[in-house]
């Protein structure tokens, strides 16, 4: 198993990530990445969504914010309309 591979930059700024990381990460044609440069380092990481049980949990914890604020749903309703009307 690679961690540690060389490429190059085309023309075009493109850039292959080598196959056997591709397949290791289980990337494909349409990943999407996050790419951060930092001094003369580049960071590139995968885009995921979240699953369905992550995405739960944070919703669970998000109401649970918004009790402990003391946050109705009028409230939220009125903060949307506020931002949606923004535009």
């Amino acid at each position: 198993m690679t961690t540690l591979a060389t490429t190059k930059m085309s023309s075009k700024g493109q850039v292959v990530i080598p196959e056997d990381i591709r397949k290791r990460l289980g990337l494909t044609t349409g990943s999407q990445f996050i790419v951060l440069g930092v001094g003369d380092v580049v960071i590139m990481k995968t885009i995921t969504s979240p699953s369905m049980r992550d995405f739960d949990n944070l919703i669970r914890k998000a109401r649970g914010n918004a009790k402990t604020a003391g946050l109705t749903q009028a409230d939220i309703t009125r903060a949307v309309n506020e931002v949606r009307s923004e535009k």
